[in-house]
This record gives structure tokens, C-alpha cells and sequence, in this order.
């Protein structure tokens, strides 16, 4: 498994910023990685779980914090605490009980249930540096809104839209909901970490722009959800999301947002190379719409690019 997602980072650039740069004057930085599976990795597609014995938040060695801690290597000491699954209110202030990869019907961990995990936000010290946070799409329950559209999808042979029917109401409070949460996560990071430079990570395209390109019953697309309702979760619920995120990290300076969405615009879960992976990955594991190594790869390089920046002198 891990054969090719080694291949997909090998000759990999190192940063620009980096070249020519002298390791024995780089100044040592300390970074904190924080937010949900989109950070953390989680699906085989993304590598390993490398940490031993597992906690079931399931960080993997191909998701980006991993893949930024070797492409950085001593300018940045990395702790990372991402967490599948995690909510806003996990990272600030809410233990959590992570599921690994316990996710029935389609996989059952032998290890679930875990012991609780603190919040994240207890990772942040003092002298903290960097702050990189990834989260909101839990918050905002996008997992189940997938799941209750591939049912409502099922059998409708593609047509109309029954998943918008039934959920579209809701919406606007659910994402309401994420920009308190998450301006109140950004205050709680600036109070444990008043000189850190906090960069908030938004989500990649995941349903492309033309939703024609997503094959009806792919279990490796989007299964059963149809093209109305793709459409609408594109328009009504994703790119909204990515704005709520972006609106809270511009408050008063709160942070900075890493927009990912626009470089993997041509990378969806419907696109030939695909950086995100569809209910099942290309060998039939569950993947449940996260992105594989090159997703990550993406993200690593936009992200590492934020973090040069926000420690580099004025």
C-alpha cells in the first residue's frame, strides 16, 4: 500500500523559499497541527497509520502535516493532533472519543471503542509559532448530509433532487452553527498562543464544476447521489462552507485562510486524476470522500508555503 504513495511524493520539490537555504542558521520553529480527517489522513489511500499503539485518530504518513515535517525537516519541530473525525469544539475545548476506522456498514475496527483524546487546543503552548487548523466540515455534519443524500439518491435512477428536498432548510443554521464555533476556536488558540501565527486550512474541490463528469452508482464517484443534488452540494453547502471558514479567519486579522479549493479545482472526486477518493478508493477500501496522497501532496505544498511565509522576518 505504501509502495505508491511513496511514488507519488518521490522527486517532489523541495519548497522554493528552502533552496539554497543553510540548515545550521535556520532558526528552529515550533508548529502545531490542528483539525479533522481532511488533516489528519485517515483512508489507506493516504498512507499508514503510523503512530503506535493507535489512539483511532488514524494520522497517516502521506497527510500533509507528515508530508511538510520531512519536506521542512529541523526548520520545524511539528506536533500534530488532528483527529478523524473532529469537531470545532473538539479542537477547543471538548475531549474527544476518536472511531478509527469503525464506520459500519462499511468497516469495523477490532480495536473501537478508543479512550478519549483532549482537546486539541491543549497542544498550544506559549511559545507556539505556527497553528495550522483544518476543521469545520463535522461541525457542520457534511459525513451525514452524505449519507443521507447516497440513501435518498438510491433508486431514483439519478434524477431530481431528494437529498436538497430534504435537507436544504437546514443549512444555512448548520453553517451558521461553524462561523461561531470557529471564531470562538481562533480566540481560544490566539489566548494559549498570543504571538502565533494561525493558518486556517480550507477544503479541496471535491464535486467539479460539471457534475455530467460523476457516473451514477460508482461506488468510486459518489454512489447513489444524483447530479441535482451533487450540484447542490457543490453550490449550497461545500462553497459555502469554505466562506464561512475564510470569513472567520478574516475577522480582525484573526488568521490566515489556505485556500485549497482553487488548486484542485480540475482534481475532483469525478476527474480522471482524482486528489480526492470516492465512497470506495480505486482498490475498494472504504474512503468515504477524503483525499488520497496526492491530495495531500497539494495541500502540503500550499500549506508549507503559508508557513515559510508567516515565519519569515517582516
Amino acid at each position: 500500500m505504501l509502495g505508491s504513495a511513496v511514488a507519488l511524493t518521490a522527486g517532489t520539490l523541495v519548497p522554493a523559499q528552502l533552496v539554497g537555504a543553510q540548515p545550521a542558521a535556520a532558526a528552529s520553529y515550533e508548529w502545531v497541527a490542528l483539525g479533522d480527517s481532511y488533516t489528519a489522513g485517515v483512508i489507506a489511500a493516504a498512507g499508514d497509520v503510523f503512530e503506535i499503539p493507535r489512539d483511532g485518530c488514524e494520522r497517516t504518513d502521506q497527510s500533509y502535516p507528515q508530508v511538510i515535517d520531512r519536506d521542512l525537516g529541523s526548520l520545524i519541530e511539528l506536533t500534530n493532533v488532528s483527529c478523524g473525525a473532529a469537531t470545532i469544539e473538539d479542537i477547543t475545548f471538548r475531549a474527544q472519543e476518536p472511531i478509527g476506522r469503525h464506520l459500519p456498514p462499511f468497516s469495523e475496527d477490532p480495536d473501537y471503542p478508543f479512550p478519549p483524546v483532549p482537546p486539541q487546543s491543549e497542544a498550544v503552548k506559549t511559545g507556539t509559532d505556527v497553528i495550522t487548523v483544518g476543521v469545520g466540515g463535522n461541525t457542520l455534519d457534511f459525513g451525514g448530509i452524505l449519507s443521507k443524500c447516497l440513501e435518498l439518491g438510491s433508486g431514483s435512477g439519478g434524477t431530481g433532487t431528494p437529498c436538497k428536498d430534504e435537507l436544504a432548510a437546514g443549512i444555512p443554521a448548520r453553517l451558521t452553527k461553524v462561523g461561531k464555533d470557529y471564531d470562538a476556536m481562533l480566540a481560544k488558540l490566539h489566548e494559549r498562543a498570543p504571538h502565533a501565527k494561525v493558518l486556517s486550512v480550507g477544503y479541496p474541490t471535491i464535486i467539479p464544476a460539471d457534475s455530467s463528469k460523476c457516473r451514477y452508482n460508482d461506488p468510486h464517484q459518489f454512489a447513489s447521489i444524483t447530479q441535482g443534488d451533487l450540484d447542490w452540494l457543490r453550490r449550497d453547502v461545500l462553497e459555502p462552507l469554505n466562506k464561512t471558514i475564510e470569513k472567520s479567519a478574516g475577522t480582525q486579522d484573526a488568521a490566515t485562510f489556505v485556500n485549497l479549493y482553487d488548486s484542485s479545482r480540475n482534481h475532483s472526486v469525478c476527474d480522471t486524476g482524482k486528489w480526492v477518493e470516492g465512497v470506495l478508493d480505486s482498490d475498494d477500501r472504504p474512503a468515504l470522500v477524503h483525499p488520497n496522497a496526492r491530495g495531500h501532496r497539494n495541500a502540503a505544498d500550499h500549506v508549507s508555503s503559508a508557513i515559510l511565509n508567516a515565519i519569515s522576518p517582516n
